[in-house]
């Protein structure tokens, strides 16, 4: 099942939609719309340098990036979106959803 990532008509997996997130994540901005935090956790998964970081150690390190470097990141982003894996976000930790109880004891 394919999730659309429509946000008060942001396309949040077209590359602009991206790179204004990372913009925003450069410049310090914090207040992130859905779509922009689901591009943030995809951020997350695609690149285990900022899996733990905070916005703003996520904004240094966009802003330390080459250009190169920030077009290919764009690119995994957009295309980990569109391949939509469906895992659910907690407090800013993917969590793989497993089929298998998983024993308390």
């Amino acid at each position: 099942m394919r999730r659309s990532y429509k946000d008060g008509g942001m396309d949040c997996g077209d590359e602009m939609t991206v790179v204004d997130t990372f913009t925003r994540l450069i410049f310090g901005d914090s207040d992130f719309s859905e779509g922009e935090i689901e591009i943030i956790e995809t951020l997350r998964v695609v690149n285990p340098d900022v899996w733990c970081d905070t916005y703003p150690q996520m904004g240094e390190y966009l802003r330390n990036l080459g250009v190169r470097e920030m077009i290919q990141l764009v690119s995994r982003v957009r295309e980990q979106m569109l391949q939509d894996t469906h895992r659910p976000v907690t407090g800013g930790v993917n969590m793989e959803v497993s089929r298998f109880p998983v024993s308390t004891k």
